[in-house]
């Protein structure tokens, strides 16, 4: 039996928004009524608690209408015939929703809280979606979102560096690269002949990539479908 290929698929806020979720460059999506220091930074946590838990309660109410588009069920399915991890931005569920076994959240889970001391205490919002503003967690610190605000250090980028350096093929999808450190993951893949395949329909800056790479300017949900067929043909 062939040994299996070590797939990492490295997704962005383009693979959920076929889903519907909002990203923050939608002009008329939820982002768009807030400023992202206003509720996305420790200082707003701090200077207006009310206005950051009323954000995330919102985009929690949110997410919990949106269902896996077809973009999440190929990756999800991909584990029938390769070795696969994801690499996520998104802090929505939709990947876990769809199947995917192995997932890793950049920057933080939306269905989870966590204590404003204790960074390791983390809870899971097992109902519903409001975090009440007064909740405490077993230290009896108040808790706050499960997010990676702007300004604080991404705790799983070491592990996700680690996972890309040993991929035999890294798939991205649905992220402009401009976010780091997140979008330097790609110069994580151990040698130059691996190939980088790009599902994006737009032209997010590859300049400083050396790998073969291969853009398909398709949605997540069109694309990635695509893609998975054909590289399951080619491994099997």
């Amino acid at each position: 039996m062939k040994q299996q290929k070590k797939i990492v698929v490295f997704t962005g806020a383009g693979v959920s928004a076929d889903s519907g979720i909002a990203t923050f460059r939608d002009a008329d999506g939820l982002w768009a009524n807030y400023r992202i220091e206003e509720v996305c930074t420790p200082e707003a946590l701090k200077n207006d608690r009310a206005k950051v838990i009323e954000f995330y309660n919102l985009r929690r109410k949110e997410s919990l209408t949106k269902k896996p588009n077809e973009g999440h069920i190929a990756i999800a399915e991909m584990e029938q015939w390769a070795d696969v991890c994801v690499i996520t931005q998104n802090v929505d569920n939709l990947h876990e929703q769809a199947g995917s076994t192995r997932v890793v959240h950049l920057h933080g889970e939306l269905m989870k809280l966590r204590s404003e001391v204790n960074p390791e205490l983390i809870y899971n919002i097992n109902e519903g979606w409001e975090q009440s503003l007064d909740e405490r967690g077993e230290d009896g610190e108040l808790l706050r979102p499960h997010i990676v605000f702007f300004g604080e250090d991404v705790p799983m980028f070491e592990l996700a560096s680690r996972i890309v350096e040993h991929a035999d093929i890294l798939i991205v999808v649905g992220t402009s690269l401009a976010v780091y450190p997140a979008a330097s993951l790609v110069y994580f893949v151990r040698n130059k002949e691996i190939p980088i395949y790009l599902v994006d329909p737009g032209m997010p800056d590859t300049s400083m990539i050396q790998n073969p790479l291969i853009h398909i300017k398709e949605r997540g949900a069109v694309g990635v479908p695509l893609l998975l067929e054909k590289l399951r043909k080619e491994l099997a």
